[in-house]
């Protein structure tokens, strides 16, 4: 199992795995957010935001990857962590309170705050790298795209 601390390099290595989704999704005119889930030291899920190119309201990064992970017990989504490029919104983060996924460990989220507080109130703990990658990924999205990512987040 990945022994959590912010320093980990694990965390850099999936969280670059994240970060080859949130490109692909750029790569395919998408919104470029991207996530892993893993398990024991594995990812066992991978997924970026596809509302665009599957006309989706709900696929998120966090969403697309959970749904490519499969049905899993509950037991072994508590021993899960997730990785995104970017904070979760409310939906995702959501879905990840219902599964009691216990920590997320986000690129960024200068660009976007979910509800982080109200996570931590459900015993969830995020880890933030502040990755620059991640930062300037999502912010020069955002200059060439207002109208997209503002729909994304539901503005």
């Amino acid at each position: 199992m990945v022994f959590l601390t912010k320093n980990n390099s694990a965390h850099k290595i999936f969280l670059k795995e994240a970060i080859i989704e949130a490109k692909k999704g750029l790569r395919e005119k998408g919104i470029p957010i991207g996530s892993v889930l893993v398990l024991n030291g594995k990812i066992i899920g991978r997924g970026h935001n596809k509302r665009i190119q599957k006309k989706s309201p709900i696929l998120h990064a966090e969403m697309d990857c959970l749904n490519n992970a499969g049905r899993l017990k509950a037991s072994d989504y508590k021993k899960c962590v997730i990785y995104s490029t970017l904070s979760p919104c409310e939906m995702c983060t959501g879905a990840i309170i219902l599964y009691k996924i216990p920590t997320i460990i986000i690129g960024e989220n200068k660009n976007f705050k979910g509800p982080e507080e109200y996570s931590k109130k459900k015993e969830i703990k995020i880890i933030n790298l502040h990755s620059k990658e991640c930062e300037e990924l999502m912010s020069g999205f955002i200059k060439k795209n207002p109208t997209l990512w503002f729909e994304d987040i539901g503005e």
